[in-house]
């Protein structure tokens, strides 16, 4: 394949950079071939074709296997040429041996947004009014998006309409940042003011371990996770609140993350009170 405006050649060296990591930004289609391969200069000037129907939508580079051994290990390329498209940083889809346009037209149009996809990208891009059209507009493309799913039930929990936003998420109930922003809104559900919190922890004072649960839910609202973790956890010894608190605890982790340091240290404890 020739180098044309659209097509470049990557090395060993450049790979990760102008594959792995561009195609987080948008797909790239890597042709694996060789000079001396006639079946790859039958494919070249389809994806050349390709290339240049695709700018800006899709990138396409070429590797010379004769000096990309270590790649050509890393992707298993036992034939050329080897097409590989690249989406979030990892293979999507493929195929080997020199093919007809159709199939290289296929594989590009695979690469594109779905409607869904472009409105809510735009949507991500928008303010106001606007931006809750396109999100709506992207959840009437496909209902269960989940970029669209958040990203609306974020509006409609920013203007109070949480129960409309719960609803929405569990649309996606396995979307980790569908939730986390469910967890959030347990947890705002639990809000106490200065006067509201002295009172619980009177409560708790008085021996009151429904009040415990409260308490820490209510300092978990308020984004004092460390302090509720030591309430809540306490109290998943009692078993008359366990499951009340042990599901608060599990707020605080989702909506922290897993990787987070309070939940690496906390998540232990949590299991040692429950066994």
């Amino acid at each position: 394949m020739s180098p044309t405006a659209t097509v470049k050649d990557v090395t060993e060296a450049t790979f990760t950079a102008e594959v792995v990591e561009a195609s987080r930004t948008r797909p790239v289609v890597v042709d694996f071939w060789a000079p001396w391969c006639g079946p790859c200069r039958q494919l070249s000037p389809l994806l050349e074709a390709a290339a240049a129907r695709y700018a800006g939508e899709v990138d396409v580079v070429k590797v010379n296997v004769d000096h990309a051994a270590s790649l050509s290990r890393a992707f298993r390329v036992q034939g050329i040429p080897a097409v590989k498209a690249f989406r979030g940083g990892a293979v999507v889809a493929e195929f080997t041996g020199a093919q007809p346009a159709a199939v290289v037209e296929q594989l590009f149009r695979s690469l594109m947004p779905s409607e869904a996809e472009r409105l809510a990208a735009a949507a991500a891009m928008a303010t106001g009014t606007e931006q809750e059209r396109l999100y709506r507009a992207s959840l009437d493309a496909q209902a269960d998006f989940p970029p669209a799913v958040v990203g609306l039930a974020r509006i409609l929990a920013d203007r109070g309409d949480v129960q409309e936003a719960k609803a929405l998420l569990a649309r996606v109930p396995a979307d980790a940042d569908a939730r986390r922003l469910t967890a959030e809104l347990d947890l705002g559900a639990n809000a106490r003011d200065d006067d509201a919190l002295a009172a619980l922890r009177g409560r708790v004072e008085a021996g009151e371990a429904g009040a415990r649960v409260e308490l820490g839910a209510a300092l978990a609202a308020a984004g004092r996770h460390q302090e509720a973790l030591e309430v809540l956890v306490q109290a998943v010894g009692d078993l008359d609140v366990r499951a009340a608190a042990r599901a608060a605890v599990l707020d605080i982790f989702e909506v922290r993350g897993a990787g987070d340091d309070l939940v690496r240290t906390w998540r232990p404890k949590l299991a040692a009170a429950l066994f």
